[in-house]
């Protein structure tokens, strides 16, 4: 699959934005700003993801 480097790349930013969305909600006063941006980033990057599977299995 000659979208495996960029797959790979956004698995990887994807699991790196998990641990700090992790991370930012154990504070004792996580940032509200700073949790939707990183789930939205994290979205998009799941979004892309799936798109690249599916034009690679087609």
């Amino acid at each position: 699959m000659h979208n495996a480097p960029r797959l790979r790349s956004l698995e990887d930013r994807h699991a790196t934005l998990d641990a700090k969305l992790s991370a930012e909600a154990l504070r004792p006063k996580p940032d509200e700003a700073e949790l939707a941006r990183l789930k939205k980033e994290k979205l998009r990057l799941k979004e892309e993801m799936e798109r690249l599977r599916s034009a690679g299995s087609a």
